[in-house]
């Protein structure tokens, strides 16, 4: 019989067994992105996060897991459920904690459920949901999020489990030879857009460069993270990553990561920074200390096309959120979360909810795709 285990922490487990459970050689539920988010000072329980991942041994081998946090708030999480904590909260109970499966602060779909390619796949990351289940029991838990699940997950979700969709806007390469083969493929007007927005940022005097991840220094991390932190600052939001964190990152990924910068001099004055898989690019963070017309699009999003371009990456995902991204290529795209809430008539109240959701979420999809950019709509 299997072993489970509930782990705080990933530093017992070695980082070749856990990603030989991660298809794909996906960055954010990687053994160096989750690790490091423990060990460099970015997940800590005044945050509200406490590691408490599910691993499956057979003997001493690791043969499937689970990125798995206790919750002590709903922050970084970006499946909102922060209006179920406050009517359950009102009706007398405690929400939290609950259970999340996630990748800490990355709205970014993939796999969660980590197991062995196989004739037993399924069967385990049955095996996986079925525990957490037993464990949220156990523990007298409100409720488990599992955010953000790779299509491949989402069988092993049993009837218990609601289901909750959305969409983020995603581009996909249509074997471009190049950017220009990119924007021959849109309407005139969205190609004319682009390259004004791209001539306005190159006409501002900056020097712009995409580089790997090993090819800076820490005094260029320090630079990079100073940015992540500034618009973290304007915003009125936490910056929780580290400065340590990204220069782990950059030594431990490597080219996996990538940095699009815009430099005035020697002072990065603009960045926007990526990580990749086999198949797929993530723009995650950006920072600027000036304002130039254009430059947050060439850097967040032409910059990340024309590497996928050149790459042959099969899809680029920006990040969460923003309508203004379908006027630059990218397409609503579906995500899926699902949840176990414990409680039987909440449970029916927030099935219900979301019902009503997904019938707004349909509608606004429908409405997007109706102004899709690409020419042969």
């Amino acid at each position: 019989m299997p072993a489970i285990r509930f782990l705080d922490s990933l530093d017992g487990i070695a980082a070749a067994d856990w990603d030989a459970l991660v298809p794909d050689g996906n960055p954010f539920v990687s053994h160096a992105f989750l690790h490091g988010m423990e060990a460099k000072g970015c997940l800590r329980e005044d945050y509200g996060w406490k590691p408490y991942h599910l691993a499956v041994f057979e003997g001493e081998h690791l043969v499937a897991a689970a990125p798995t946090y206790l919750k002590g708030n709903s922050h970084g999480e970006f499946v909102f459920d922060w209006s179920w904590a406050a009517a359950w909260e009102r009706a007398g109970g405690d929400y939290y904690p609950k259970l999340l499966v996630a990748s800490p602060y990355s709205p970014v779909p993939g796999p969660r459920l980590l197991v062995r390619d196989g004739p037993d796949a399924g069967a385990m990351r049955n095996l996986l949901t079925a525990t957490l289940i037993d464990e949220a029991d156990r523990l007298g838990l409100s409720s488990i999020h599992a955010n953000f699940l790779a299509e491949a997950d989402l069988d092993a979700f049993d009837d218990r489990w609601l289901v909750r969709s959305d969409y983020q806007f995603h581009w996909h390469n249509r074997n471009y030879a190049d950017f220009d083969a990119f924007l021959a493929a849109l309407t005139a007007k969205k190609r004319k857009n682009i390259r004004q927005e791209r001539n306005h940022a190159h006409a501002a005097g900056l020097t712009l460069e995409m580089r790997g991840g090993d090819a800076f220094s820490d005094a260029e991390w320090r630079q990079i993270h100073a940015l992540y932190e500034l618009t973290f600052d304007m915003k009125g939001n936490h910056a929780a990553l580290t400065a340590r964190f990204f220069q782990y990152l950059g030594r431990t990924l490597g080219s996996n990561v990538q940095v699009a910068l815009a430099r005035d001099g020697h002072d990065i004055v603009a960045m926007a920074l990526f990580l990749r898989s086999g198949e797929a690019l993530y723009g995650r963070y950006w920072g600027a200390s000036v304002e130039v017309s254009g430059l947050h699009f060439e850097l967040c999003y032409y910059r990340g096309i024309d590497y996928a371009i050149r790459e042959g990456l099969a899809r680029f995902e920006p990040g969460a959120q923003g309508e203004h991204k379908l006027a630059r290529g990218f397409l609503p795209t579906p995500t899926h979360s699902r949840h176990y809430i414990a409680h039987e008539g909440f449970r029916r109240a927030v099935a219900d909810a979301l019902e009503q959701e997904a019938a707004h979420r349909e509608a606004y999809r429908e409405e997007l795709m109706a102004h899709t950019p690409y020419a042969d709509r």
